[in-house]
């Protein structure tokens, strides 16, 4: 008789922290970052390419850095010498919204050659961002080949590229001879990158048809400064 009359104060219980449970849930899921708006979107895409993206054809902003021998001497576990960032968008054959894509172009102090990646990109809030409603490119390589994520500086003349890891290969050998990765280390892991004409992408394309949109692009906008 005494185990019985306990249930009811046993059920008090389990109802009180299964309320409690869901109460933390919610407040878990209240501090998710939000979805990021089409306006939003809209606003961030204008910041990466200084103007509204074309809605038909492939718009691009291009992001240089090359550090030199003062910068490496004092980072001295840096691995990267250099790095590029193509970025683009563009509407893909039966899309009716516009694609984001990134194309990454590395050198290293101790390999030689040239090496790149590329992957397609989504718009996120980070949960890591001091600013909650702080927007960044996240940007994936296919078949679990890790990626970046791009946030702009605030005066849009440079961005931040973090990366943990990204699938790069080197430039002119097979693919299954120049697979490797760049994993972010004690100096590899922000890299601050400045924006740059698009010429200074153009080894990141190969295809002839790209490259001539791209020397057209890079031409209008020389034309109207």
């Amino acid at each position: 008789m005494a185990f019985v009359s306990r249930i009811p104060a046993l059920i008090a219980t389990a109802v009180l922290a299964m309320s409690l449970a869901g109460t933390a849930a919610s407040a878990a899921q209240s501090d998710d970052p939000p979805e990021v708006t089409p306006a939003e979107k809209a606003q961030f895409d204008k910041r990466m390419f200084q103007k509204d993206p074309a809605p038909k054809a492939k718009t691009y902003a291009c992001f240089v850095r090359k550090y030199d021998a003062d910068h490496l001497a004092q980072h001295k576990d840096q691995k990267v010498t250099s790095m590029k960032l193509l970025f683009a968008s563009e509407l893909m054959e039966g899309n009716t919204e516009l694609e984001r894509n990134f194309r990454l172009g590395v050198t290293f102090r101790h390999k030689r050659g040239n090496y790149d990646s590329s992957g397609s990109c989504h718009f996120f809030h980070p949960e890591d961002a001091k600013d909650k409603s702080e927007i960044r490119y996240g940007c994936g390589v296919d078949c679990d080949g890790g990626g970046i994520n791009i946030a702009m500086n605030k005066d849009d003349a440079s961005v931040l590229v973090r990366l943990e890891r990204v699938r790069i290969w080197q430039n002119n050998k097979p693919d299954d001879e120049a697979g490797d990765e760049l994993t972010a280390g004690k100096d590899d892991a922000i890299f601050r990158l400045d924006r740059a004409p698009l010429e200074e992408c153009r080894s990141l394309v190969t295809d002839r048809k790209e490259l001539a949109d791209m020397r057209s692009v890079n031409n209008r906008v020389s034309s109207r400064k």
